[in-house]
């Protein structure tokens, strides 16, 4: 809620999301989506951990490991989703 958090991983088959929708999350209410990109995990930074709330790579490492144990072998891609708060849920 503080606003910290403007990006979130996610495994899908295929893209879910795009650029323009918004996205309810329970607790915070609704999200802006303005970008969602393919990415690959050895191509992150400590600038994208900390952009999906982490301290630094290493640690959205161990998460992501523990969140997608089977990710090397599920037939899944990675997708980065950039969002923005919109708390009162207005179309953009």
């Amino acid at each position: 809620m503080s606003g910290t958090k403007v990006t979130t991983l996610r495994r899908w088959k295929t893209q879910r999301l795009r650029a323009g929708a918004r996205a309810f999350c329970p607790g915070l209410g609704w999200l802006d989506v303005t970008s969602v990109d393919v990415v690959e995990l050895n191509d992150l930074t400590d600038a994208d951990a900390h952009g999906d709330g982490f301290d630094d790579h290493a640690g959205m490492m161990k998460a992501l490991e523990e969140i997608y144990p089977d990710h090397a072998t599920d037939g899944r891609i990675w997708f980065k989703v950039r969002f923005a708060m919109n708390p009162d849920g207005a179309q953009a």
